[in-house]
């Protein structure tokens, strides 16, 4: 039997490492798109690896025409035709008020967040598409719970930025419907994963605003991959163009 094969962009840490290795487990070959952590993407493949299926590493920039060409090419090389991808790679640029905020700060945010994403749905599009012949296609886009809230006082371009990733998946599910594939996103909530000391240069973020959220804790990487898994599965075959909340109350 031919397994389904998925790309994920921004595959080797957090949240997209997370969704590449559960998707594993439940016998995808998975493509795990890296832009510099070789040694990070080398651990989530033999995780993959290790449970059964194929996998394989893909340097390439999401903020990058030719790299997420390139990137889709070699998966097809790689696995075999695409059948499911995850729109995951983003950043969020440090945190703090709009009006400190240097503009090339804002512009590499809209770079990966919108434009990026946005080439990268487009060449899902094209490989979902010329694999018509398979059944439950489907890509989700990565949105956030800051599209809604607008995070004031610490990323606003952020919040903005996955505004634009909402549009793009109810625009896109609309025009993918009549070729039998499935675009969702989900929106996370604060969860637990490097990208706060990394990209927000604040290390204790997730305590602060723990607190406050219904739920009063961070979500792991693990349940908002569950939230991924479910959409890219035939368990929801009939819903498109949504936008998946997984944001502990918030």
């Amino acid at each position: 039997m031919t397994r389904p094969v998925l790309l994920v962009t921004g595959g080797s840490r957090g949240i997209g490492a997370a969704t590449c290795v559960m998707a594993a487990g439940r016998g995808y070959d998975v493509a795990v798109n890296y832009q510099s952590n070789a040694r990070a993407a080398a651990e989530v493949v033999a995780a993959c690896v290790g449970k059964g299926v194929k996998a394989v590493a893909l340097q390439g920039d999401m903020a990058d025409e030719a790299d997420i060409v390139r990137v889709f090419a070699e998966a097809k090389a790689a696995l075999g035709p695409l059948t499911h991808v995850v729109n995951n790679a983003g950043i969020t640029g440090k945190s703090g008020p709009l009006v400190d905020t240097d503009a090339a700060i804002i512009r590499e945010c809209i770079d990966v967040n919108v434009t990026g994403a946005i080439l990268v749905a487009r060449e899902a599009a094209r490989a979902l598409i010329a694999s018509e012949r398979v059944e439950g296609r489907a890509l989700v886009n990565i949105s956030s719970v800051a599209a809604e809230l607008g995070s004031p006082g610490e990323y606003v371009w952020y919040a903005a930025s996955k505004g634009a990733v909402d549009s793009l998946t109810i625009g896109l599910a609309k025009e993918l419907a009549g070729h039998g594939i499935r675009v969702n996103a989900v929106a996370p909530g604060i969860t637990e994963t490097e990208i706060h000391a990394l990209s927000t240069g604040e290390a204790g973020r997730v305590a602060r605003l723990a607190p406050l959220i219904p739920l009063k804790r961070a979500a792991t990487a693990d349940e908002i991959a569950e939230a991924v898994l479910f959409l890219l599965s035939e368990a929801s075959s009939y819903t498109t163009g949504i936008i998946l909340k997984v944001g502990g109350g918030r």
